[in-house]
């Protein structure tokens, strides 16, 4: 079944430069078959169990005609988690704390509502027992998207690669396993959600550069101004924040305002002459639509910047479950089924 079910997705090498391979060797589209071998060796008493292993590997998927980058892409970088467990109960309970952890990646750290749920049979991973998954949902297409997914493989591969140990009476007995992967998917989807035409936003948690602080140079205060940049700067990353002072001479600060919103740069602070003397600065958040700048004051910098990203974070998460909880129909016919479809709204149906 798992052969099977990866079949149309898997890259085959048949050829090594000129000279054809006697065996065509597979692309790894996932590593159960790869790993599991080893399991067999490492583990043959209850007390090696369990037996948990996380790695970051690329993997290669080749069933689709036009790659997306970041959503769907023929190479990516995932980690994948794999583990083996004496009985049924201690998998199960994996299953859904790994799971909550990878909602947790979406809803606290990437400001993204997720939906947690179990998949059909259908849609399950391919070989095995059941699947559970956190799904997004991207307003502006309409489609939901796959998030991660955590899975309880059973004894499925146990018996394919005969996996087993001996219990606490000496009896053998086949281990339940289990697997879990997030990939970066989870940057495209948050790309899709949050960004807008001016370039990214990013979620302040995760963004390489929290702040940003843009000088206003004149010529007779140039060198004051730059230096209270960086001592304002210096300040900032003291205290733990991301922040970059960009005192660059040869962009001028509407170019440098440009950049950093394209960047998705969470807060921008612009300190000028007059902000210098009021022992302020003004800020403005990449989230506020009304391109609205504020005064922040010089002595409570600190704990305004840190207010501020919170606040941030926390708005982008309230404003796209607003955005998704809006565009989703309860429906118990197949015609308010097609209209609820057809308006791109995701629908809950019996």
């Amino acid at each position: 079944d798992h052969i099977e079910g990866f079949a149309p997705e898997v890259a085959w090498v048949t050829k090594s430069g000129q000279s054809e391979l006697a065996e065509p060797i597979a692309v790894r589209p996932t590593s159960e078959t790869i790993m599991y071998p080893a399991f067999k060796q490492w583990i043959d008493s209850h007390r090696d169990l369990p037996l948990k292993l996380n790695q970051w590997s690329n993997v290669v998927r080749w069933e689709f005609k036009h790659p997306t980058p970041f959503i769907r892409s023929r190479e990516f970088l995932w980690q994948e988690g794999h583990s083996a467990f004496a009985t049924l109960a201690e998998a199960e309970e994996e299953v859904l704390q790994i799971l909550g952890l990878y909602a947790s990646v979406y809803q606290d750290l990437l400001a993204l509502p997720v939906i947690k749920g179990k998949k059909t049979e259908e849609e399950k991973f391919a070989g095995g027992y059941y699947t559970t998954t956190v799904e997004a949902f991207i307003p502006s297409v309409g489609r939901g998207i796959q998030g991660a997914t955590s899975h309880c493989l059973g004894t499925n591969f146990a018996k394919m690669f005969d996996i087993t140990f001996a219990d606490a009476n000496k009896e053998r007995k086949h281990v339940i396993q289990n697997s879990w992967g997030l990939t970066t998917r989870t940057i495209g989807v948050m790309v899709m959600v949050h960004s807008d035409n001016k370039g990214l936003v990013l979620p302040p948690r995760i963004a390489p550069t929290q702040v940003v602080i843009v000088p206003i140079y004149f010529k007779k205060t140039m060198q004051q101004i730059k230096e209270h940049c960086q001592a304002l700067a210096d300040q900032l990353s003291a205290a733990g924040i991301r922040v970059f002072a960009d005192l660059s001479e040869h962009y001028n600060p509407g170019w440098k305002f440009n950049q950093h919103e394209l960047q998705g740069v969470p807060i921008r602070l612009e300190v000028g002459p007059r902000d210098y003397e009021a022992k302020q600065v003004m800020y403005i958040r990449r989230d506020d639509e009304t391109n609205t700048k504020k005064a922040l004051s010089v002595d409570n910098l600190v704990q305004g910047v840190i207010t501020e990203l919170e606040a941030m974070q926390q708005d982008l998460l309230i404003k796209a479950t607003k955005e998704r909880d809006e565009r989703m129909d309860q429906v118990t016919t197949w015609s308010e089924f097609n209209l609820s479809l057809n308006k791109r709204n995701m629908v809950l149906a019996p």
